[in-house]
């Protein structure tokens, strides 16, 4: 019982926390577990890369370079199930409403299984086909299939560990989900170590690895849930299908999975002009660009992923002056944090490229496209913020779940 009353008393400082504290020191105290969590989480395909450019070779990265969009479908879901229910979470914990909490979990797990279940069977059906539209040809098009279908084969690993980790930051509780990422980032470097390096497995060593690294995500997920850690009661391995929910799951996370679609369209397109007319460098050189760009965004996912609780708790709990400042805060700071790695990819990008194309020269028209591609950075943070906001506005303009 003293137990129980610990974790209510912790939760409710928590709201307290959130609800009153100077918005200063809110965003400070969620936020930076939050950025290093998103960051070791996006470390996950940069390490990939590393391993194969440097102990597989050119024709290899250019493979998984044309399968690493695809495989971000399978991020998208998780993304989207994971920011739906986490914002339903933060906003159940404004309202106090206990039903909606309980439930979640519930609701999350079938729709986890549901998607799953059908990405698994396109995906495999399809993958040939899905990556010559990426514009996949010869060696590239059998490595990044190799790549692409070992990932496939883990996506429940990829949707519920990245979606489970939402939830527990959407809790507020960012510390516990940095570690969870820590250790998990752990495991695929040293699974890439063993599999890439070591036994020489190439592209299909790499994708088992980041798969293990997924499955850590997952395992620590339903013990975190299994052993009551949470801040709310539910049960890991609990079902329900309650329509108004998963209604509101899918409405709130559709915001985020769009963005992951619009880069993937983007992908399809660069990679087919490549294919037609660049080279397997060029194939390669847009892989790493790809990853680069999509890694220096992960400090914005992060201030993103803080933003949530404090949006969904003090519209709950009508407090649109402080929604209003968190937005204002949270823009403001994420833009300042990508300053630094936005200057340094301007002055010195060949330092960058050499991590995942070693023994590489760049030509001046090669560090020109890096440039160009990463000028825009900085104008992220607004916009990366507005997606956080307006889903939560819009949620609470809706009768309670509950």
């Amino acid at each position: 019982m003293e137990s129980i009353q610990a974790e209510v008393d912790e939760k409710e400082k928590q709201k307290q926390f959130i609800l009153n504290g100077n918005m200063w020191s809110v965003m400070f105290k969620l936020s930076w577990p939050a950025i290093i969590a998103m960051v070791l989480y996006g470390l996950n395909a940069v390490i990939a890369a590393i391993f194969v450019g440097r102990y597989v070779g050119e024709n290899a990265l250019a493979g998984i370079s044309v399968a690493y969009p695809l495989t971000q479908i399978s991020l998208g879901i998780g993304s989207l199930i994971g920011v739906g229910a986490g914002s339903v979470l933060s906003i159940a914990i404004g309202r106090g409403d206990a039903a909606t909490q309980h439930r979640l979990l519930g609701n999350v797990n079938f729709l986890s299984l549901i998607v799953t279940l059908l990405y698994m069977i396109l995906g495999l059906l399809f993958s040939t086909q899905l990556l010559k539209m990426m514009g996949g040809e010869g060696e590239a098009l059998l490595l990044g299939d190799q790549y692409f279908r070992i990932t496939v084969i883990g996506a429940f690993f990829w949707i519920y560990g990245l979606a489970a980790n939402m939830i527990v930051r959407a809790e507020g509780k960012m510390k516990s989900a940095a570690v969870v990422m820590g250790i998990g980032l752990a495991a695929d470097i040293l699974a890439n170590f063993i599999l890439v390096a070591a036994l020489d497995l190439g592209v299909e060593g790499a994708a088992w690895a980041t798969n293990i690294g997924m499955i850590v995500y997952t395992l620590l997920g339903f013990i975190y849930f299994g052993k009551g850690l949470s801040s709310f009661q539910t049960r890991a391995f609990s079902f329900h299908v309650d329509a108004a929910a998963i209604k509101s799951i899918i409405g709130l996370g559709l915001s985020s999975f769009i963005m992951i679609v619009m880069s993937l369209l983007q992908a399809v397109v660069v990679f087919n002009a490549l294919a037609q007319y660049g080279t397997v460098f060029d194939i390669a050189f847009y892989g790493v660009v790809y990853r680069v760009f999509t890694f220096l965004l992960t400090p914005i996912f992060g201030l993103m992923r803080a933003l949530q609780p404090v949006i969904g708790i003090n519209y709950g709990a009508d407090q649109y002056g402080r929604v209003m400042s968190a937005y204002v805060i949270f823009s403001l700071v994420s833009m300042l944090l990508t300053l630094p790695f936005w200057i340094i990819s301007l002055i010195a990008p060949e330092t960058i490229l050499a991590f995942m194309l070693p023994d590489q020269i760049f030509t001046e028209t090669y560090l020109m496209y890096f440039r160009i591609y990463m000028g825009i950075l900085p104008v992220l943070s607004m916009v990366f913020m507005a997606m956080t906001f307006f889903p939560a506005a819009e949620e609470n303009l809706r009768p309670s779940l509950g």
